[in-house]
């Protein structure tokens, strides 16, 4: 019985093979010098900043949310918008309340722009003082002057040289003893005195003082001159927030700056030169805040800390010593020949006497026994009974002041191995 072969398929027509479809062929990636292509590369530079670009995205959000949920409080003393005991915004709240517009500024420029006719400017203390030319610039406003614990500056310039300042001190509540409207509201208070009538009794303006002491000093003085009012308290304790409670401070601190409608508030920034003058840039007022809002602190105070956390993370890590043998040999006479001729180059003969020393006293100390940690005077003595030469010889050999030039080194290179020579094992 014979087998079938299934037939061989029929050969495709020429016709049928032009006609087939032909799709997109892809081609394969090109390939560069390092055996890496373009999506390798980017993969690669994704992993190696991920990390980093992480942070930054963290410390971007977290400075997002500090910016939205951040009160629009302060932390500066006597600041309207400031709520810590040493702040004074319950008297500003209590202001606006009654209908009185507050403007804070920080700089004298800024205070002289606001503040004019029929308002009131209140002077909080300054931490450093107040210029001339700043204190007449605040006079010239019109506006009623209201000032906190001055220095003696102030103090002369606001009232015209009728009051005087000093230091003073007031432990219990006292009567203001005087006929001013403010203070006769306010009744006893514990404000510390320190102001002095200045005037010569001539003056057709006279000022009013009130909460004196036994000395003759008093808290409150007020001058109503003909074009506006001056009122000096020496004690800032009447708008501060965790002392305008006590007694009448905060009847008092109410009267003397709800008189009118605006209210310019100067908080003294340190740093301010201004006078108001001329429009001042940020760098001649000299205030921080004018290039970094209010708040910036802790979020600058995060951005530096994760800068150290990322140098951290980022930094190579020092590990074991690796011992590897050397590509080739130095002999060590080539050594030595080398370092001389780099001594000889920085003409260093101090270092290079120094080190001829030390070698010479530790081989002649091995050889009497001694210990690698005797001192010097030890070394001098066995080597002064080894040798019985003198011992203030000995002791310029080994530890004298270094040659003058190279004669002297090699002299003393020579008398080195003369004294090594005669050294012997005891």
């Amino acid at each position: 019985m014979t087998a079938q072969l299934p037939a061989p398929p029929a050969p495709t027509p020429p016709s049928a093979v032009a006609a087939a479809p032909t799709g997109p062929v892809d081609e394969p990636p090109v390939v560069i010098g390092d055996d890496t292509t373009g999506r390798s590369r980017a993969a690669s530079r994704w992993r190696r900043a991920r990390w980093p670009l992480t942070v930054l995205a963290i410390v971007a959000l977290f400075v997002l949310f500090l910016a939205v949920v951040r009160p629009p409080t302060s932390a500066d003393p006597y600041a309207p918008d400031n709520p810590e005991p040493g702040g004074a915004m319950a008297v500003a709240e209590v202001l606006k309340d009654q209908g009185v517009r507050i403007t804070h500024v920080t700089s004298v420029a800024d205070a002289v722009a606001a503040a004019g006719k029929d308002s009131t400017l209140l002077v909080t203390p300054n931490p450093s003082f107040f210029a001339d030319d700043q204190i007449s610039a605040l006079n010239r406003t019109g506006a009623d002057l209201v000032v906190l614990q001055p220095d003696y500056s102030m103090v002369a310039g606001v009232s015209r040289d009728m009051l005087d300042i000093t230091y003073g001190d007031q432990a219990e509540p006292t009567q203001p003893q005087c006929a001013d409207p403010a203070a006769e509201a306010a009744g006893a208070v514990t404000l510390t005195p320190g102001l002095y009538d200045a005037s010569d009794g001539s003056d057709q303006v006279r000022p009013v003082l009130c909460w004196p002491d036994d000395t003759g000093a008093y808290a409150y003085a007020r001058l109503d001159f003909p074009d506006r009012s001056v009122t000096v308290v020496n004690d800032p304790a009447v708008i501060r927030n965790g002392s305008v409670l006590d007694q009448g401070n905060a009847a008092l601190a109410l009267w003397m700056l709800g008189q009118n409608e605006d209210l310019v508030w100067l908080v003294p920034n340190p740093m301010d030169i201004s006078t108001g003058g001329d429009t001042p840039t940020p760098a001649e007022r000299g205030q921080v805040n004018a290039l970094m809002p209010p708040g910036s602190a802790p979020v600058a105070l995060v951005v530096v800390l994760a800068a150290v956390l990322l140098a951290f993370w980022r930094v190579r890590r020092m590990g074991p010593l690796v011992v590897e043998d050397l590509p080739v040999l130095v002999r060590s006479a080539e050594a030595t020949r080398g370092r001389a001729r780099l001594y000889r180059a920085a003409r260093a003969r101090g270092h290079a006497a120094a080190g001829l020393r030390a070698a010479s006293a530790d081989r002649v100390a091995t050889r009497l026994g001694l210990a690698r940690s005797s001192d010097a005077n030890t070394v001098v003595d066995a080597v002064v009974a080894a040798t019985n030469r003198p011992s203030q010889q000995v002791a310029d050999l080994l530890y004298g002041p270094p040659p003058a030039d190279d004669a002297a080194l090699a002299e003393l290179v020579r008398r080195l191995d003369t004294l090594e020579s005669e050294v012997h094992r005891p």
